[in-house]
């Protein structure tokens, strides 16, 4: 009876917890840290609806954010951006797989490692992953690596963009290409600024697009036929409703309640991210490929900064 009780009190705290994060007082920061601890120390009561909420808030609320956009003004962001965008995914992705030999990484992890690394994170190992018959443990591995430095990157970014001074469009450009998930960018962009989050979810999400020609590209060299990969339509979709807020008047009226609760979905999402994370998911990330992925985020944050801050327009 005492279990039960236990167990019905640790469902009530988590479900307390979600929805006080979607309240405007509550930081994505704060709403990550939450989901760390409360994982650690009490346990993810939820764990495979977790999971699944998690990828569809995250898409849903992306998508929401699209309402608050100009596509002209997005397509000016990315064309200035493409250039820059291409060159650091075809740098990380190089850098890394020389890495992954150096430190005889097994090569599955090392491509995983480097595509979320150069892409977008956890969606272009879920991409990867099939194409280049990468196992359970390797997949895990490469996940529980790019959650880890995406959670630091959403904590520490915001902090060191306020210390070098970086413009709000030097911090958007930044955070898009040196932090690996959608939701970690728009998080720590959120954080900084409505410009910073504008330009970041724009270049991100251009840059997550790459997934299909890298996937392509893999499925030749490893000549895996039949298999599938992974392709983010809810992009598309985030098009699809910044052209709706730039030409149909009416729509524009309640643009900023849509991208609100947009905002606030993300802040949720961070928490479901916090909560995923588990002790024994930490526990399978061996040390090489830690250090490997740990090498090829910061030489890629400081690559792109130096980049962005001797560049005058991107």
């Amino acid at each position: 009876m005492d279990i039960m009780r236990k167990e019905v009190l640790k469902k009530g705290l988590f479900i307390i917890i979600a929805i006080v994060c979607l309240l405007p007082f509550v930081e994505p920061p704060i709403a990550l840290l939450a989901g760390f601890f409360f994982s650690f120390f009490i346990g993810t009561p939820f764990k495979k609806e977790t999971s699944k909420a998690t990828k569809i808030l995250l898409q849903a609320s992306v998508v929401g954010l699209g309402f608050g956009m100009n596509i002209y003004e997005a397509a000016e962001v990315g064309k200035d951006g493409l250039i820059f965008t291409v060159s650091t995914i075809v740098l990380t992705l190089a850098f890394g797989m020389l890495l992954g030999k150096l430190f005889k990484t097994a090569q599955k992890t090392s491509v995983l490692i480097s595509s979320g690394t150069a892409i977008c994170g956890g969606s272009a190992i879920a991409a990867m992953t099939p194409i280049v018959d990468a196992n359970e443990e390797e997949t895990s591995v490469s996940l529980g690596i790019i959650f880890v430095l995406n959670s630091i990157a959403l904590l520490i970014f915001p902090v060191i963009g306020h210390l070098l001074n970086l413009t709000q469009e030097q911090f958007g450009v930044w955070s898009a290409i040196a932090i690996h998930d959608t939701s970690s960018v728009v998080g720590a962009a959120q954080k900084y600024g409505d410009e910073a989050l504008r330009i970041a979810t724009t270049i991100k999400l251009e840059r997550a697009l790459w997934i299909i020609p890298l996937s392509l590209i893999a499925t030749l060299f490893y000549k895996r036929n039949g298999k599938k990969f992974y392709i983010p339509y809810f992009i598309f979709l985030y098009v699809v409703a910044m052209v709706i807020n730039t030409f149909v008047p009416q729509v524009q009226t309640i643009s900023p309640t849509i991208v609100m609760i947009a905002k606030r979905g993300l802040t949720l999402t961070l928490f479901l991210i916090g909560a995923g994370l588990t002790k024994e998911a930490l526990k399978v990330i061996g040390f090489k490929p830690l250090l490997q992925g740990i090498i090829l985020w910061i030489f890629i944050s400081v690559i792109s900064l130096i980049g962005i801050l001797n560049i005058s327009s991107i």
